[in-house]
């Protein structure tokens, strides 16, 4: 190897043992459910540092000697330092030496399967750097499926009443009696920040008509401060603060909160030292600024800061304050009472330490959120508005901005239902590690959106019954908080868009009938990093209450994400977004699941640990199909665009197909051993193709009453009896259509060898098929409503049928398996024992025995181990049996009863066809 090369793999093995080091210690932290050498340890598990020097040593000396043993067989005595290709070990001597790293009595199967995942070529070695990659990788993953999940605790959140939000009347409000001033209602909190320095950690929250709180961190009152009236009021005690305040911001480096109102002015307050007070009051903008946003260099305190200002006619205001530590503005002149004035069309004179301009017409709406992302020198900013909702628009304006436009349906629920349109977003929050951007708004929706797509949302996530107030990106967990006009908090995970808790707050101020009055920013979310002895945690503000929600960690999932506690586990589970296909890689013992919002995920089928999730495999194109290469070792995936990763498929002009089907292709098999490909449409009709002439020798369709056939959802070739001589004439192609299971022969003189309606239940349709293929002995189908049955097929469809309705063949077992469609059924073999996995619209995928024994969910918390029933999840069919004699005679009684209301399979054709 050349020495630009070793010195690659050198910073490779660094963060490789750099990784290790911090799994052992993890380790010695965390406890699996259960530990097997031969199954549930990976290599990254098994490795230490010390087993990985050993093994760079191993591998350098194997180099060398193989250098060598190539220079002496040219007559060359020198060694070739030229880039020569790397040397790899092959199996046996990457066992021994495997034998003599981590000790003589490690499993031939565990050494089997890590020098398969290494060797992605195929090529019979491993190289050490694949080896390092293939770690690397594999440290990775865990990491970052180990991270711990956070939620709200289960116990009450901390309330706390703001008793100083006053309130307060108006100009207009002068004309009340007052004696109803009692009975005014108080005024909401605008907004709540933190201020961590100088420690301890306080909070200060800004009322709407400008009273100014103090707070421990335990919500207790430290002091009380109202914003400085008009000064040319000339009576002292009349100069009261009379306007709204519309938003306010920590200015961390300076210690002090702006404040903006809809006086059309910005008011300075100084919280750094042990009194609280306004020491500058900029006055005098030309419109009112509506949203705050702050911005400094946390590592560089010294340099420029930028506070931005979005106002209410959609234009947005930036001042860059040049030197922060020396003041924000230049000292007056002379000596003022209270504050110092400035106003606003005087700037240009504190140019030497203030640098102001102004961005219009941003937005067609008043803004109501601006943010800053500093690494790409980008504003981000919302509003209520149809066209421009939300805007990445960069500083320079040199580039083209990203606008979002999207419109809202909200119910108004009145005498009479009148659909009222709300357009743009209420609120939206962007993290920029993970370049996600989440919206809410008036439509009750929370969307999440890529950087760089405009045109539609990664996902949409509902359940929110009013308007969304706010949201908040949780990244250390990954994670979202949404919260709603009706006080309503739901946690979501990121990654399977699924809702894991829902609290609602249960504040004093709430009456039954009516929806609490908020601020324009209800929430405060500390996350890290955080000062000393600080837990992450969520302010949430309503009308004059706080509540304060600690952040606990839960325990760690093995599937990646959250687990509730104590939550019974089952089939019922359900994990993400729907699936899409799932498949089984014998070679590698791994299930591959793919879901319709582009994810792949890597499971051990003995553990159900996740290997290794890819996030948007095709972008945002929905994610249809897999399948495996003939090694076993690359997994291909299509989109419903058209593209494999990643080569994008056209038609093979040379394929003689143009014109035989009439209407869409749902389903296609293949069968080696008679050389054919079996294709199905959406009108019902069956074309066998012969694959060296690439053309129709066959075509197969049901009669039907009416003239119009369901379409067929699934089709299934018995290799076992295509490469049996005797069998080969028989029932050897399986389809599905509205439900029924139909057995054909492609090669004999009669077509049809028997057909019987498979679902539990009437009017549905059977999505998946799949057997043994050894053997063929039994046939697994899963139907729309989540139920599978295993069918015994061994003497099935061997006699040709005349009459339409034949025999069902014997079901062995049937059960709910999800809630939701099954869109994928396989059989297959682990350990000298049969298995059957299923993949559901529901999001969720699970591992049975064939006896109906739930062995698992995977991406659930809790693993198994596939040679220890008592690891599994939950009863077989026969123990449940014998433990509720009662029950199961019950549920049979209503199983033969719904078998009874199926109709025939003559007859099935019309009511299939008028639910399709």
């Amino acid at each position: 190897m050349n020495l630009e090369k070793r010195s690659q793999c050198d910073l490779l093995f660094q963060l490789v043992v750099s990784q290790s080091n911090r799994a052992t210690q993890e380790l010695l932290v965390v406890k699996t459910t259960w530990i097997d050498p031969a199954f549930g340890v990976s290599a990254a598990e098994k490795l230490t540092p010390e087993h990985l020097q050993l093994l760079r040593n191993a591998f350098n000396r194997s180099e060398d000697e193989a250098q060598i043993h190539e220079n002496m067989s040219k007559g060359r005595s020198g060694r070739n330092r030229g880039g020569k290709e790397e040397h790899g070990m092959k199996f046996e001597e990457f066992r021994e030496v495997l034998r003599s790293v981590v000790g003589p009595d490690v499993e031939d199967t565990w050494v089997e399967r890590f020098f398969s995942e290494v060797d992605i070529s195929c090529t019979g070695q491993v190289k050490w750097q694949q080896l390092c990659s293939y770690l690397l990788l594999e440290y990775t993953e865990r990491e970052r499926a180990s991270i711990p999940r956070a939620a709200p605790l289960d116990s009450q959140p901390q309330i706390r009443h703001c008793s100083h939000n006053k309130p307060k009347m108006r100009m207009v409000e002068v004309s009340y009696n007052l004696s109803d001033l009692g009975k005014m209602k108080r005024e909401p909190t605008v907004r709540v920040v933190a201020v961590s320095h100088p420690p301890p950690l306080r909070y200060v929250s800004v009322s709407k008509g400008g009273q100014i709180t103090v707070w421990n961190s335990s919500l207790h009152i430290l002091k009380t401060l109202g914003l400085a009236g008009d000064p040319t009021e000339q009576i002292a005690n009349t100069r009261r603060f009379r306007g709204w305040t519309t938003d306010a911001v920590y200015m961390g480096n300076v210690h002090k909160v702006a404040i903006a109102s809809d006086c059309r002015d910005l008011h300075f307050v100084n919280v750094a030292m042990g009194s609280v007070f306004e020491d500058v009051h900029l006055f005098g903008f030309r419109s009112v600024p509506s949203a705050l946003c702050y911005w400094h260099d946390v590592q560089f305190p010294e340099r420029p800061s930028l506070l931005l200002l979005g106002d209410e006619k959609g234009g947005v205001h930036l001042m860059w304050f040049l030197n922060p530590s020396k003041g924000l503005f230049k000292n007056p002149s002379k000596a003022e009472n209270g504050p110092q004035r400035i106003y606003f069309p005087d700037i240009g004179e504190h140019s030497d330490v203030v640098s102001y301009r102004h961005i219009p017409n941003i937005h067609q709406e008043p803004i109501n959120r601006v943010m800053f992302e500093p690494s790409a020198n980008v504003i981000m900013t919302s509003s209520e508005s149809d066209t421009t909702s939300v805007v990445f628009i960069n500083v320079t304006l040199k580039q083209e901005p990203y606008v979002w436009s999207f419109k809202q349906q909200h119910m108004l629920y009145t005498i009479f239902a009148l659909f009222v349109s709300f357009q743009g977003a209420k609120c939206f929050d962007y993290n920029g590690s993970l370049q996600l951007m989440v919206t809410g708004g008036c439509d009750r929706a929370v969307r999440l959106w890529t950087r760089f797509v405009t045109t539609r949302p990664i996902a949409t996530l509902r359940g929110h019954c009013t308007t969304v107030l706010d949201v908040a990106i949780y990244q250390p967990v990954g994670q979202i908080f949404s919260y709603s006009r009706d006080a309503e908090l739901r946690v979501w995970d990121i990654s399977s868009h699924h809702c894991l808790k829902t609290i609602c707050l249960q504040f004093p101020c709430q009456q039954p009938g009516r929806i609490p009055e908020h601020g324009n920013f209800p929430f405060l979310l500390l996350s890290p990093p955080l000062p000393d002895h600080t837990r992450s945690h969520l302010v949430v503000g309503c009308k004059d209450y706080l509540a304060l929600l600690n952040l606990a960690e839960t325990r760690r999932g093995g599937g990646g994400w959250m687990a509730d506690e104590g939550k019974e586990t089952g089939p019922k589970i359900q994990t993400g977004p729907a699936l899409s296909c799932a498949l089984y890689n014998s070679t590698l013992r791994q299930v591959a699941t793919g879901h319709v919002n582009s994810s792949v995920s890597l499971w051990d089928v003995e553990s159900g640990r996740r290997r290794l999730q890819i996030l948007n495999a095709h972008g945002e194109d929905e994610l249809t199909c897999m399948a495996l290469d003939s090694s076993h070792r690359r997994l291909i995936t299509g989109a419903r665009n058209g593209t494999i990763k990643d080569l994008y498929v056209r038609a093979d002009l040379s394929w003689k197909s143009s014109g035989v089907h009439k209407s869409d292709i749902l389903a296609a098999c293949q069968c080696s051993a008679l050389g054919v490909v079996a294709t199905a449409s959406h009108d019902g009709e069956v074309v066998i193709w012969r694959l060296e002439t690439q053309g129709p020798v066959l075509h197969l369709q049901k009669p039907t009453q009416r003239g119009v056939a369901p379409p067929v959802d699934s089709l299934l070739f018995l290799q076992h009896r295509a490469v049996n001589r005797q069998l080969r004439n028989k029932g050897v192609l399986v389809s599905s259509q509205a439900g029924i299971l139909g057995f054909w022969s492609i090669t004999g003189q009669t077509h049809t060898f028997g057909q019987f309606y498979a679902p539990e239940q009437p009017g549905e349709r059977v999505l998946s098929l799949s057997s043994d293929q050894p053997k063929n002995s039994i046939l697994v189908s899963g139907d729309t409503t989540g139920w599978l049955q295993i069918w015994d097929i061994n003497h099935y469809a061997l006699d040709v049928q005349h009459e339409p309705d034949s025999e069902r063949p014997p079901l062995l077992q049937c059960w709910k398996a999800h809630e939701r469609a099954l869109v994928s059924v396989e059989v297959l073999e682990v350990a000298d024992r049969l298995f059957v996995l299923t993949a559901s619209a529901d999001g969720s995928a699970g591992l049975w025995t064939k006896d109906g024994d739930h062995v698992g969910s995977f991406g659930h918390e809790a693993m198994w181990n596939i040679t220890e029933p008592a690891t599994y999840q939950r009863k077989t069919q026969k123990e449940l049996t014998e433990d509720t004699g009662e029950t199961t005679e019950s549920a049979v009684t209503g199983l033969i009863k719904a078998k009874s209301q199926v109709p025939s399979p003559t007859n099935r054709g019309q009511t299939s066809e008028e639910e399709c």
